[in-house]
């Protein structure tokens, strides 16, 4: 069989949250063949696949902009509250 994953993860080390970087990576049978990274603005490819893929992807604007935008839509947001919560526990 074959195994293909696609994982979301927001990384971040300041509690002003300035150095959050959104990465979308897919993988395929464990070994990552590309991935999106806020930072970058683009997806890289890691395979030789990858980078084909990554060609394709990077022509679109739109979901570019739109992956960028995860960073405020999805990380932040989520951090804060989630690091609130643990904030209120400690």
């Amino acid at each position: 069989g074959y195994y293909l994953d696609i994982m979301n993860e927001c990384i971040y080390s300041t509690s002003d949250y300035s150095d959050m970087v959104f990465l979308q990576t897919y993988s395929f049978n464990k070994d990552v063949d590309v991935q999106f990274n806020s930072t970058v603005g683009k997806f890289v490819g890691f395979t030789e696949f990858g980078v084909k893929q990554a060609e394709y992807l990077n022509k679109d604007q739109t979901s570019l902009l739109q992956l960028k935008a995860e960073v405020d839509r999805f990380c932040r947001h989520n951090a804060q509250n989630h690091d609130s919560a643990l904030r209120d526990k400690a």
